[in-house]
Formats: C-alpha cells, structure tokens, sequence
C-alpha cells in the first residue's frame, strides 16, 4: 500500500502531543486518526541515533520495514514511526514485527 509521508514539523508536533504512543527497542511510534481519508507516515530519527550515516540508515531501515508489512487499514491514520539508536545496527525483518505489534496494539491494524 502507497502511503502519503508527513513532511511538516507542525504535523510531526501534532502527532507527539495529540497521538497515541508506543515504545519498544527499536522503534517508537505515535498514532493519531486524521480526516484526510488517506493514512500518512512520517519517519524521523534525532541526532540521538548518531551521525547523518547513521539516520539516514534508521529510517531506510523503517522504511523497508513498513513496505514489507503490506498495511490494510479501514481508516485513515498518521503514523509517526522515531528511530531509535539500536535502530540504524538493525535489519529491517527485526524492525517490521515490532512496529505490526505496535500498530495492532494502537489499533490501527486490525487483529
């Protein structure tokens, strides 16, 4: 599924208040319903994760992890998916479980 991205730090902002939030070692993420009728993703890592190498390869990581789960979902959501350190050593099949848990938690996914 083909997923538009969150790009504005205004709505990343939004998502860490009003958003649901959820942790784990590799990924934290925030969920919050939207109206525009479509779900949003937006993938971020702070300078926390380490250099610009490193970040880059956090989020590329939770990228594939998130293409690989093939997302169904009936509603429209923002999800905010934030790297963690251990994330940018990790492969993406060890991110992908842990962000479907997160997500069927949030009940974004259906179970």
């Amino acid at each position: 599924m083909k997923f538009k991205a969150i790009n504005k730090n205004t709505e990343f902002v939004r998502g860490y208040r009003k958003g649901t939030s959820s942790v784990s070692p590799l990924v934290v993420s925030y969920v919050l319903k939207n109206r525009y009728g479509h779900t949003r993703i937006g993938i971020t890592a702070s300078k926390k994760v380490g250099c610009a190498v490193k970040r880059n390869r956090a989020r590329r990581v939770i990228r594939e992890a998130v293409r690989s789960l093939n997302l169904d979902m009936s509603q429209s959501w923002d999800i905010i998916l934030v790297a963690r350190s251990r994330t940018a050593k990790a492969k993406s099949y060890e991110v992908a479980p842990q962000i479907e848990k997160q997500l069927r938690d949030a009940g974004v996914i259906d179970a």
